[in-house]
């Protein structure tokens, strides 16, 4: 009976505990547009003056969103350290944490479990413990219709192009080319798009999308 009362309360709470730009919670981001929802229950929202996501974006449950550490002061709300762009979709359980700029553009999946950061520790002073070293900051940047697989770690100083694959697991620093698999630990580019070669090495399988299937980017 307990079970059942408690499994119930939660379906509600799933249902109705979302965050919305109508929400108290909602309208602490520098900006939440039309559609965009952060599912039940949330996991850490620290600095949302810093945060915008765009239309349409839906955000799993325990999902981190940091601009900067709890209690730091980055500087007046309206300055932008993470943005989400419109019909992005990030799953369950990841953590974008940011201090100097996370920039996600449109269109782009995350599967769960993805660690995307901006910063991390220094360790060049061997006299000094490395947890209170200063950090080391670049900014980050994820291209439109990218897909970001399970387990995969988003450095600082990474720029992703556009219709990128990253392999689940892998680790990702540095530029990666548009149209593109990266893969490994550190990651390299397994497979690439051009005009001149198409895919290479090619596909093991072509998909044909039936008919009616959505094609292209949506529009507006």
């Amino acid at each position: 009976m307990l079970a059942d009362v408690l499994h119930r309360a939660q379906q509600w709470l799933t249902r109705h505990g979302a965050i919305t730009r109508a929400s108290w919670v909602g309208r602490r981001f520098r900006a939440m547009g039309e559609g965009a929802r952060i599912a039940f229950p949330a996991s850490d929202i620290v600095g949302p003056g810093h945060i915008g996501m765009g239309r349409g974006v839906l955000i799993g449950a325990d999902v981190t969103l940091a601009a900067g550490m709890p209690a730091e002061v980055l500087g007046p709300d309206g300055d932008a350290v993470i943005t989400i762009g419109d019909r992005t979709t990030i799953g369950r359980g990841c953590h974008l944490v940011g201090r100097v700029g996370i920039h996600i553009a449109n269109d782009v999946t995350f599967a769960p479990n993805v660690y995307v950061t901006d910063h991390n520790h220094h360790y060049g002073d061997v006299t000094t413990p490395i947890g209170i070293q200063v950090l080391d900051e670049a900014p980050v940047s994820i291209g439109p219709g990218c897909w970001i697989a399970t387990n995969a770690v988003i450095l600082p100083g990474t720029t992703i192009g556009r219709q990128v694959t990253v392999a689940a697991g892998a680790v990702v620093r540095g530029t990666i080319p548009d149209c593109c698999v990266v893969a490994g630990a550190p990651a390299v580019v397994v497979r690439q798009w051009t005009e001149e070669k198409g895919w290479d090495p090619p596909l093991r399988d072509e998909r044909v999308p039936p008919p009616g299937w959505p094609r292209g980017y949506p529009s507006g």
